[in-house]
């Protein structure tokens, strides 16, 4: 049986363990949610001073130039982009994920159109569990296309061979489902994809800064992801697109506002895509929130994603034996894979009650969150996540289960 002094011991040997120190937790709390939104870098509040007070205040609008705005989607792509086996020149931060993924799979679209062979495919294939915002906006594309497309939705992985046929024009999905923690297998997935002659899109909000992603390797056409979770990026930081060399004098999408020009300051009455990856680019950026992301991507080059991943199944090996282990007798479901190949950084349990276990478990400073239908997720962010965090949270999750101290009538909060 795993003690508590054994997993300090862990904790005490933990290369990682230092990078805790990079973060601003709060005492008392034990924070299992970075899945959701990641914790804050101590960094990020003078990096926030210095653009506010200096760079805004001072500076200006010189600062476009001086401080390097204008370049920030870029440069942060190219740091960023290591993370996901991306190349320099290859990734924005910008805009948010619901509408980078508009533009990945308007372009996507419009590619296969543009084929002749290809022309015909009217179907983009996803899961009916993959997150609903991406669902969404493929849905609202179709529509707005008005020429036959729509949305194929499986239930199961296991159906993906049959679901991608001859009309399939867009393959879009998860590569870490939001809800289970389950991961495809992004290279025989693009593989498939390819071979049924579909363009592949990945959504990689729960993998950036969680598991090792070799983009290029595994085949993919088309990325996006979001900067706020386990990037640290801050609440509603802006997203990223990945759209490789080998598409971007190909890649044309309907949101083509100016920073997405060739020359914007030309101000031609004609939109002109720019050259490369900034052709992805829509609107003038946020500033403040782009200059966040940055640190949070600071850390991570003080480890690598192999010690993330190497971390990570550990934690959540521990929490999904030690939840097994000392809440047997309570109706607890598993539904994240135990495979570590299909696993994510997040571990979710299924119970009658889940929103109310989960709103107890806040009240006693163990933060994850709840998920319909009856999931409590669990994330585990390698960066600060500590073996003695694991135990302690399933010490209080014990015990409040087995003393029944959750509300089943507790009004919900809009943000669950």
């Amino acid at each position: 049986m795993t003690t508590r002094n054994a997993c300090l011991a862990r904790d005490a040997l933990d290369p990682l363990a230092p990078l805790r120190a990079q973060f601003d937790l709060p005492a008392g709390v034990i924070y299992l949610d970075g899945n959701s939104l990641g914790a804050r870098p101590h960094a990020s509040l003078a990096r926030a001073q210095q653009v506010i007070a200096r760079e805004w205040g001072h500076d200006l609008i010189r600062s476009w130039n001086s401080a390097g705005w204008f370049e920030l989607p870029g440069r942060l792509g190219n740091r960023l982009a290591p993370l996901i086996g991306a190349a320099a020149g290859e990734v924005v931060v910008t805009d948010t994920t619901s509408i980078n993924l508009f533009k990945a799979l308007a372009a996507a679209l419009h590619m296969q159109a543009s084929d002749p062979a290809r022309a015909a495919r009217r179907v983009i294939v996803t899961e009916r569990s993959n997150f609903p915002t991406d669902i969404y906006m493929a849905q609202g594309l179709s529509q707005w296309l008005e020429r036959g497309y729509r949305v194929r939705l499986i239930d199961d992985v296991a159906e993906l061979a049959s679901a991608v046929d001859a009309d399939t024009a867009v393959v879009m999905l998860t590569h870490v489902n939001y809800r289970t923690g389950y991961q495809h297998d992004m290279r025989a997935t693009s593989t498939l994809a390819h071979a049924a002659g579909a363009l592949i899109i990945w959504d990689l909000a729960h993998s950036a800064g969680a598991v090792p992603v070799d983009l290029h390797a595994d085949g993919a056409d088309l990325a996006v992801g979001c900067t706020y979770k386990y990037l640290n990026g801050g609440p509603g930081a802006p997203a990223f697109i990945w759209v490789p060399a080998k598409h971007q004098a190909r890649f044309q999408q309907p949101l083509s506002g100016w920073w997405g020009h060739a020359a914007p300051f030309a101000m031609a009455p004609d939109f002109a895509p720019a050259n490369g990856i900034a052709r992805a680019l829509c609107g003038t950026q946020p500033v403040v929130s782009l200059a966040m992301v940055e640190c949070g991507l600071d850390v991570f080059e003080l480890t690598s994603m192999d010690a993330i991943r190497a971390k990570s199944l550990a934690l959540t090996d521990l929490f999904i034996t030690l939840v097994e282990q000392r809440c047997a007798a309570h109706p607890l479901g598993l539904v994240t894979p135990r495979e570590h190949a299909r696993r994510g950084s997040h571990v979710s349990f299924t119970h009658p009650h889940g929103y109310a276990v989960m709103a107890a478990l806040i009240a006693r400073g163990v933060i994850g969150d709840y998920r319909e239908p009856a999931i409590m997720r669990f994330g585990f962010t390698p960066l600060y996540t500590s073996f003695t965090d694991v135990w302690d949270a399933v010490e209080i999750l014990s015990d409040i289960l087995e003393r029944q101290t959750y509300d089943i009538d507790a009004r919900r909060d809009a943000v669950t």
